[in-house]
């Protein structure tokens, strides 16, 4: 490793082993260092990571990392809590992060609490979905969840884990209109719009995208002049995309980046579920929601799956406001056909983006990094982790920022 010699400043470290672990921790890193620039914030992670402000101390968050498989992944993971340990020995790591990743990290997180290291979990662990017989352990591997959806804060307090709503960086963007108009006019004309996601992992686009390219061709073959878009979140992505579907149909165009332009543009989204729901919510663009599994990850799912709904938006509203195949082994026919209803039924189509305006204003008023900035500073120098205490965090912080910004006014 490059780091040599100890360190003994007040340290936040943080361990991310996925893309969307590394956009989640980003913002948080800005603000911690805009909240104390001489906090030292070293990192296991990704790109955004670094530019954010991160001492790196290995990748662990690029595509290509997360593409490791079996025993590969195994590896990694133990490497990392190897260095994790001999690192944090020679420095002076007050709050240990770990970033959404339960499986990767949690091995992390026993080494270094071992070590007397705090621990503030960015991304709830989705215990309320399914394996909800570990909350004991995440109680005994915490010192604070930071949650990213409006439901999870209660959900945890009630079974004796201290945690903290947060908001989404998904849903804080500020959406310029007159921007994504001018971007939209260069998208594809045709009608109906649709938009393509099939998601930022590798693993997404192996499981889904065949199945998606296919309900568009149906679609296509009742709305010939449909068009649609497909956003490759990066360059690697999209050649994968092209290797998996070499000959894409007529109407079907690639790009990469682009996401907020595309959904501005479109009628309709045909994505994966995750984070990208969040996205298509933001805009208010009625979708159908996938996730391919073969038949026996579909049984296995149905004894552990508590939920009813699987979809963020559907989780979020506590019902199913969009078609959600999530997990599915249905195939493209299935996807086409709820599309086409929402297509062909305007009343559907806006209730729909109705349902998500109202999912949507939950996450008003958040601030994600500022407040995981708050809360982690705070678990930092010693602070309590009762619902009283938390709650007064996120108050006391804006009130500092808002004298310091008084101060600075002329």
């Amino acid at each position: 490793m490059a780091q040599t010699a100890s360190d003994r400043r007040s340290t936040v470290l943080f361990t991310a082993f996925e893309p969307s672990g590394d956009a989640h921790a980003a913002p948080v890193i800005a603000a911690l260092r805009q909240r104390d620039p001489t906090l030292r914030i070293a990192a296991w992670g990704g790109p955004r990571m670094r530019a954010a402000g991160a001492e790196m101390l290995g990748v662990t968050a690029e595509d290509g990392a997360m593409g490791l498989a079996g025993l590969a992944k195994i590896g990694l993971v133990h490497r990392v809590r190897a260095e994790a340990v001999e690192w944090s020995r020679k420095n002076a790591v007050e709050v240990h992060v770990p970033v959404d990743s339960p499986a990767a990290n949690f091995p992390v997180v026993r080494a270094l609490r071992r070590m007397g290291v705090k621990t503030v979990h960015l991304v709830a662990p989705q215990l309320w979905a399914w394996g909800g017989w570990r909350i004991r352990k995440l109680r005994r591997r915490t010192d604070l969840v930071l949650c990213l959806l409006p439901f999870e804060q209660e959900w945890f307090r009630l079974r004796g884990v201290p945690a903290a709503f947060i908001g989404h960086p998904v849903m804080e963007r500020r959406l310029d209109a007159a921007t994504l108009d001018a971007e939209a006019l260069q998208l594809p004309f045709g009608l109906p719009r649709i938009a393509m996601l099939p998601g930022s992992r590798s693993q997404e686009l192996h499981a889904n995208l065949r199945s998606l390219v296919d309900a568009f061709s149906i679609l296509r073959r009742k709305h010939p002049q449909a068009v649609c878009v497909l956003v490759a979140a990066n360059g690697n992505l999209r050649e994968l995309a092209r290797h998996i579907v070499p000959l894409m149909p007529d109407g079907l165009h690639v790009q990469v980046g682009g996401l907020d332009a595309v959904l501005h543009w479109c009628d309709l989204a045909l994505n994966v579920s995750g984070t990208v729901s969040l996205d298509v919510a933001l805009h208010a663009k009625p979708m159908v929601g996938v996730y391919g599994v073969s038949p026996l990850s579909l049984a296995v799912s149905r004894l552990l799956l508590r939920s009813p709904v699987r979809l963020l938006p559907n989780i979020i509203a506590g019902r199913k406001i969009v078609p959600e195949f999530v997990p599915t082994a249905a195939g493209p026919q299935a996807f086409a056909a709820a599309a086409d209803g929402l297509i062909g039924d305007v009343r559907a189509a806006e209730e729909a983006r109705a349902a998500l305006r109202a999912v949507a204003r939950c996450f008003a008023g958040h601030d994600s990094g500022f407040e995981a900035a708050a809360f982690i500073d705070h678990v930092r120098r010693g602070g309590g982790t009762e619902p009283r205490e938390l709650d007064g965090v996120v108050p006391a912080a804006e009130a500092a920022r808002a004298t310091s910004r008084s101060q600075r006014s002329p």
